[in-house]
């Protein structure tokens, strides 16, 4: 099964000069898990719920003041849309992260996330659990 299949389509973006505080609002209001940080066109980053939480709150930035691009995931990881469910797992276990922004060629054309994943095909997720998250809980 290729990306392009199961992704979402709908990206929420947000633009790295845009606030936390703005961020929070487009959380709110689009519901979504993670916003892909877009400069010119180009995916320069991501943030997540987490991201607000502990590179914000955590450290008692003012939401107002504190720009996206100063607490973005930047070191960003993407697929393409024809590559198959398997390599996003394989990026996800390797890089230990649940959301991959998907181009095609250079284009933001969806995200796909672990639930996506759980939902299309529940024995790459199992196997995925079984190979990253339990040895985690061991630990």
């Amino acid at each position: 099964m290729l990306i392009k299949e199961i992704m979402t389509k709908n990206v929420v973006t947000i633009n790295p000069n845009e606030t936390v505080f703005d961020a929070c609002i487009k959380y709110r209001d689009k519901k979504v898990g993670c916003l892909v940080v877009i400069d010119k066109e180009i995916c320069i980053g991501i943030v997540t719920e987490r991201d607000l939480i502990e590179r914000t709150m955590c450290l008692h930035k003012d939401p107002d003041k504190t720009k996206i691009n100063d607490i973005i995931s930047s070191d960003i990881k993407t697929i393409q849309s024809l590559e198959t469910l398997e390599k996003a797992l394989e990026i996800m276990k390797e890089f230990k992260i649940k959301k991959l922004p998907v181009m095609s060629d250079k284009a933001l054309v969806g995200v796909i996330t672990i639930t996506d994943i759980a939902n299309a095909r529940p024995e790459l997720t199992k196997r995925f659990i079984d190979s990253w998250v339990k040895p985690r809980w061991e630990d």
